[in-house]
């Protein structure tokens, strides 16, 4: 069975948010072995900062599937080009800086993205995208989703996945990781 890592996303956030725990806590019933780690500089999630943290403390690899929320999406593209993982879940995911300051400084963004070694890193990708996120125009996740051929849940009512409106649970997703953790 693989090791599912959650990435939280910027602004402050941490690995006990929203529906992390849960999913953990159903994950390890499955006999997973789940991470929902706080990352180093959780406000401005720098990519010098996030991708050798993924690499060298959290040790992700082809073992190692990534479900990653906002930011923590972004991470896990980034960190796709050029690691194997087992699959990877972005959820609430863009791969512009949404011509935000903090977003352009994170880093994630000084590149073109390299579509193909994401897609020949890992197996697959799942993408939860949500038609009414305040952050992210429905038009990044779909961008995304054609250039990797992913799998994709788009939601109306979904907004930015538990931030900031509370979200404790996420079925869909628990659903979609019971396929891929065998």
């Amino acid at each position: 069975m693989k090791r599912v890592v959650i990435i939280h996303g910027n602004d402050g956030g941490t690995g006990h948010d929203a529906w992390y725990p849960w999913l953990k806590a159903e994950l390890e019933k499955l006999g997973a072995v789940c991470d929902t780690p706080d990352m180093p500089d959780p406000v401005e999630a720098k990519a010098s900062v996030w991708l050798p943290y993924l690499q060298d403390v959290l040790h992700a690899d082809e073992n190692t599937i990534i479900v990653g929320h906002s930011s923590g999406a972004v991470a896990a593209l980034r960190y796709a080009e050029t690691h194997k993982l087992g699959g990877s879940v972005l959820v609430g995911g863009y791969y512009t800086d949404l011509g935000y300051d903090d977003e352009k400084a994170a880093g994630y963004f000084d590149t073109p993205w390299d579509w193909e070694a994401i897609k020949a890193n890992q197996p697959w990708v799942a993408i939860f995208a949500s038609t009414d996120d305040p952050y992210i125009p429905i038009a990044e996740p779909q961008f995304i989703r054609d250039k990797l051929s992913a799998e994709y849940h788009q939601f109306d009512n979904q907004g930015h996945f538990g931030v900031p409106d509370p979200k404790t649970d996420f079925p869909e997703l628990l659903e979609t990781l019971k396929e891929k953790l065998h």
